[in-house]
């Protein structure tokens, strides 16, 4: 059976801008291959959970690998914890964080700390530490980001955030979301862990530096997202396809080996807008050999857009469109599936994700091309997939390869 190529660009979705004569930067972009492949494929638009609901990266990602995220999701912390290497026990509380930047005051300045170059340096301080019995792991993501778990006993994932999700408002205090004694017990652990974060961090010489050059100091812990690890059934146990994943930042390999997908690394992957995406793709092909279905995620389409760079992400997609050529001739002999999509639409201009819809096409074999010949937001919405939901796009691919299960008899 042909093996499937998905490919997330992260964020790519977004809005008419006035700089680039209201078109959005997937629109304004020059994307030849992409073009060509909407040419020998299928297209739409999706949103990836449904109409109207503004999704985070996780449970967009559930949804459109087909893990409907309101029976699959307790928490974006396991599979922030997990992708960053952390083998995650019964009972552990994981969340995922933020070095972000407060004034004296402690209100937000920055929630991402000028995105940090890397938060190695304050994940070591924290890795290991004990508050009333309960461990403390910490491990560094990508540029600001950190994964946190709790580790003891009587530990509850019914807690409140401590990310206000938004600058220049005040850090928020982590309150039990019920009466039980483990909720308020978690949640005053976790009070208790980003007081002394913010005490070691403030101090740590790298941040000393960092306000010398004016440049925003890391000296605040945002924690987000608690939950527990769910079980999961394997991507092959649903599917039957053997799978693999190729991506940099952690979030998207939590998911992927929460879900028994075998993680691809490539050098120089990094999630950045420097990442090597050809090795990316490169490596896809690679694996075509031996694997039914190959998650290949690129994410600085959504991080250039949460920073307002809206001509950065363009020109970034243009640079996505070079490295997937190689796709082109197994696309045209239909040797392969190829799907190119996002998790959701990050909007240049407000910086957040939006609700929405997300360009989608599908080429390759057995698809019924239709008439579009560019692939944006607006020439799909003329397209043959019309308008679907992320939870149907895996049997959509599936049926391509002829392997649907018969609905009655």
């Amino acid at each position: 059976m042909k093996p499937i190529i998905f490919i997330i660009l992260d964020g790519l979705g977004d809005r008419p801008i006035k700089e680039l004569n209201w078109q959005t930067p997937l629109e304004a972009a020059q994307t030849p291959n992409l073009d060509a492949m909407a040419q020998f494929g299928i297209t739409g638009l999706i949103h990836t959970i449904e109409r109207g609901i503004r999704p985070g990266s996780d449970v967009a990602h559930l949804s459109i690998l087909g893990y409907d995220p309101r029976h699959y999701y307790s928490g974006r912390g396991p599979f922030e914890a997990s992708g960053y290497g952390i083998q995650l026990q019964s009972g552990d509380i994981a969340f995922r964080g933020n070095l972000a930047t407060t004034n004296d005051k402690f209100i937000v300045v920055d929630r991402r700390a000028g995105r940090i170059e890397s938060s190695e340096p304050f994940a070591k301080l924290l890795n290991g530490i004990e508050i009333d019995q309960v461990k403390v792991i910490a491990k560094a993501g990508l540029n600001h980001r950190i994964a946190v778990v709790l580790r003891g006993p009587g530990l509850s994932d019914q807690i409140t955030d401590v990310d206000p999700h938004l600058v220049n408002k005040p850090v928020l205090r982590c309150q039990p979301k019920n009466d039980s004694s483990q909720a308020k017990f978690t949640a005053a652990i976790v009070n208790k862990l980003i007081d002394h974060a913010h005490k070691l961090f403030k101090e740590h010489p790298l941040n000393k530096k960092r306000v010398k050059n004016k440049q925003p100091p890391a000296n605040y812990l945002l924690v987000r997202g608690a939950g527990k690890l769910m079980n999961f059934k394997s991507f092959f146990e649903v599917y039957g396809l053997k799978s693999a994943c190729i991506a940099g930042a952690g979030l998207y390999k939590g998911i992927a080996r929460i879900l028994g997908m075998e993680i691809t690394d490539v050098s120089g992957a990094n999630g950045k807008p420097d990442s090597n995406i050809v090795g990316k793709i490169k490596k896809a092909i690679e694996l075509t050999k031996t694997y039914d279905f190959i998650f290949v995620h690129i994410k600085a389409t959504d991080s250039l857009a949460e920073d307002g760079k809206f001509a950065e992400k363009m020109h970034f997609i243009e640079k996505i469109d070079d490295a997937i050529a190689p796709l082109l001739p197994f696309v045209k002999n239909r040797r392969l599936i190829v799907s190119v999509t996002g998790d959701h639409t990050t909007a240049s201009d407000l910086r957040i994700h939006t609700a929405d819809e997300v360009p989608i096409l599908v080429a390759g074999f057995g698809v019924r091309t239709d008439h579009v010949e560019k692939f944006g937001e607006r020439p799909c919405q003329r397209g043959g997939l019309g308008h679907i939901q992320g939870r149907n796009l895996i049997d959509f691919l599936i049926n391509l390869r002829g392997e649907s299960h018969l609905y009655g008899n």
